[in-house]
């Protein structure tokens, strides 16, 4: 499945309810997630998930299944996760909060952050602005090294694991700098979707140089200060890796390698538990002025297909405006939803990453929406 059409789109049980346990919601909410992780896991290759919502202030998490067939070791609030590409909304939000510091804004040329001269990043004269990297409209790559967007093309191949730790090892932000000469821009700015996970690591040293000090522990800052969230990482220390959750990429039976780190790691390097993405919903469903930022709409591609800060915002006549993220690893698959029509939030992800397990996930929450659309009806 492409980007743009992700975007566009006998086991254990654990359930919490962590508010009111008597209400509507605590009666038809878990419910619904329990048929959403049935349906999840009648999938062929598919033997875990977690699940969490965030509904009218109530907030649930869910878990199903064995990390690895036959050990009866169901995940928990403890197992950390890989959340792929949602780590890019997490940019996009710190970028969201520098603008309205007044820090920075949108239309700044990328070169007036960048280490040295970039006379490759523009097309026709206009120069690569923040807008382009947040909107995936800079026409840079999705990679670099660019040898690893042809190693991705064979995603399901068994061998691309090892392939992209073998691009990645000793792969740092000084080989990045090297590549980035090597990019050349084709077509108009601002227009032609092209999703680039290089675009978000740009936006990650954007933030650096912002701010003087690591992106890291920029991120790890204002998820403390202002949601409380203390548990998520872009690296393990060595006591927390056992809580790694191991994966399986395509329909490989081997637990394979986790995502190799990027220079900066923004793109896609994020790992999180379940009660943490509960805090992250929380907060994308708040008031907070960087959220409100973030959500904005930059750029329409179709009627219903918008973006803001690397979020996905979609229009349709069940959820409204809601905000959408996929994510993706070699060997685990989730999907964010923010849907304020319903002061609904969702994080949905399983240890499994394949060519369908995208549509897998997207069918499954069709139990959670479904539900809550009738709840209104009430």
């Amino acid at each position: 499945m492409n980007q743009l059409s992700v975007a566009i789109a006998g086991m254990t049980l654990v359930l919490a309810a962590c508010k009111t346990a008597g209400s509507v919601p605590a009666r038809d909410i878990p419910t619904a997630m329990n048929q959403a992780a049935t349906a999840l896991l009648q999938e062929r290759l598919l033997h875990s998930t977690s699940i969490a919502v965030v509904y009218r202030g109530e907030e649930f998490i869910l878990h199903r299944g064995e990390l690895e067939t036959g050990k009866s070791n169901p995940p928990d609030d403890a197992t950390l996760y890989e959340i792929g590409s949602v780590s890019k909304t997490f940019a996009g939000l710190l970028l969201a909060n520098a603008v309205l510091e007044g820090k920075a804004t949108l239309d700044d040329p990328i070169q007036k952050y960048l280490p040295s001269a970039y006379p490759n990043l523009q097309s026709n004269g206009e120069p690569v602005r923040l807008r382009h990297l947040l909107t995936h409209t800079s026409g840079l790559p999705g990679m670099l090294p660019l040898q690893v967007n042809e190693v991705l093309k064979d995603f399901t191949e068994h061998a691309t694991p090892a392939k992209l730790n073998a691009a990645y090892a000793g792969y740092g932000q000084q080989q990045f700098w090297q590549d980035l000469h090597a990019v050349s821009i084709q077509g108009p700015l601002g227009k032609d979707y092209a999703y680039s996970s290089a675009g978000t690591e740009l936006v990650a040293h954007t933030l650096e140089r912002i701010y003087g000090a690591p992106y890291e522990s920029l991120l790890a800052e204002f998820l403390s200060r202002e949601a409380g969230m203390r548990d998520t990482w872009l690296r393990l220390s060595a006591q927390d890796i056992s809580r790694l959750a191991p994966g399986y990429h395509s329909d490989n039976p081997v637990i394979t390698t986790p995502m190799p780190l990027l220079p900066w790691g923004a793109a896609g390097n994020l790992k999180a538990t379940m009660p943490e993405m509960l805090k992250y919903l929380r907060l994308q469903l708040s008031a907070h002025p960087a959220v409100a930022e973030s959500h904005k709409s930059l750029v329409r591609f179709e009627e219903d297909f918008r973006i803001g800060y690397f979020w996905n915002i979609g229009q349709n006549s069940q959820l409204g405006t809601h905000y959408v993220h996929h994510g993706g690893v070699p060997r685990a698959q989730s999907y964010a939803f923010i849907v304020p029509k319903y002061q609904l939030g969702v994080f949905i992800i399983t240890n499994q990453s394949g060519d369908a397990t995208a549509k897998a996930m997207e069918g499954a929450l069709a139990h959670i929406f479904d539900v809550v659309e009738s709840m209104q009806r009430r």
